[in-house]
């Protein structure tokens, strides 16, 4: 009952090439070479494995985007700490660099202003607690092992004061460098934390085991960009000012904001610049009390509000390297999805294509 003709297996068998992706091509036949190379690495594994890997990618892309939103929310809570201490912490210089200019005719020792030659020097050193920040952490201990080899150049003894776990496991690791103390900040920098510190700083200084007292942190300059610096803390500037090592004034009064939006379904951000003006200090005001005392009951204020506004500004660095960490990592895992997604469809294809062509060579068989 079997019936061959030629013409149901020439339909055959072109229907077979058609569907063979190893079958050489003839001489006749022409070559289509792709529009643009594959930029896909090549993926040995099964599609079972295919679908494990990208529902796995899938799920760190959902973390990582929750991660950055959080990252987002708290920047802008810890900038606006920044921003709101600010009129104090400058107001307060304004009225240090007036006490002392009057001062300036008097012959009065005050421990904390008084410049005495360099011997040692001590540094306090902010980092982050926590990783998954880029690398926020790395930038500003490489910061301060360049100032620690400064230091040894010029023949200076220094003192390390720690603040921050990152920070503190790094400098365990290297029993060579002197500690002093280590410290763990919060989740959201206070002043009783800043106290800690100020308090630690201010024995040092005036029982003369240092000479001088350097604050090394990330200053927070927008979502994309922060700056470790370095500035001189004590003793504290005949003007009050607030500047580093070179002499160059770190501070700023401008400032960014930054605000949760939606866009298209999609959360972003959108950033305003903020200005924060500070009342002049009257020319005319005069002080009851003696100018020696205000300035010992001033002085504990100034080292706190410094301390804890480079605290504050630290943080809010840290939440802005995690946010962009975490959109790297996000944008990451949205195009290995892409690829893992690309490559286990074409596995899925090559397989039932194969087993077509198993079913056509057993057709085949039979006729």
């Amino acid at each position: 009952m079997w019936v061959s003709s030629s013409k149901p297996e020439t339909s055959s068998l072109s229907f077979s090439s058609s569907l063979n992706p190893f079958r050489a091509p003839s001489h006749n036949s022409t070559v289509v070479s792709p529009s643009r190379p594959s930029s896909i690495a090549p993926v040995h594994c099964g599609l079972r494995e295919l679908r494990d890997r990208i529902d796995s990618v899938k799920n760190t892309q959902k973390i990582t985007e929750a991660m950055k939103l959080v990252a987002a929310a708290k920047v802008r809570r810890a900038q606006e700490a920044v921003v709101n201490g600010r009129p104090f912490s400058e107001t307060l210089v304004e009225v240090l660099y007036n006490i002392n200019e009057q001062l300036q005719t008097d012959d009065i020792d005050v421990p904390l202003i008084s410049v005495r030659p360099v011997k040692k020097v001590a540094l306090v050193v902010v980092t982050g607690d926590r990783g998954l920040c880029g690398g926020f952490n790395n930038y500003i201990i490489k910061k301060a092992e360049r100032r620690i080899a400064e230091l040894k150049e010029l023949g200076l003894e220094y003192t390390v004061i720690s603040v921050g776990k990152k920070g503190n496991s790094y400098f365990l690791r290297r029993p060579y460098i002197p500690v002093d103390k280590f410290l763990e900040g919060g989740s959201l920098p206070t002043a009783k934390e800043a106290q800690a510190i100020a308090d630690d700083v201010f024995s040092l200084f005036v029982s003369e085991e240092v000479d001088k007292v350097e604050l090394l942190y990330t200053k927070f300059v927008s979502l994309v960009k922060s700056d470790p610096v370095i500035h001189t803390l004590l003793p504290l500037s005949p003007k009050g000012e607030i500047c580093d090592i070179n002499g160059v004034c770190v501070d700023a009064a401008e400032d960014e904001f930054f605000r949760l939006t939606t866009k298209e379904g999609k959360l972003t951000l959108e950033r305003d610049v903020v200005r924060t003006e500070t009342p002049q200090f009257s020319p005319i005001l005069q002080f009851e009390q003696d100018p020696v005392q205000i300035l010992d009951a001033l002085l504990p204020l100034y080292l706190n509000s410094q301390i804890l506004r480079a605290l504050q500004e630290s943080l809010a660095s840290e939440l802005a390297a995690r946010m962009s960490a975490m959109s790297n990592a996000t944008d990451n895992a949205s195009e290995l999805k892409k690829n893992l997604s690309i490559v286990y469809n074409r596995q899925r294809q090559a397989k039932i294509t194969g087993e077509i062509l198993e079913i056509v060579a057993g057709a085949e068989a039979l006729v």
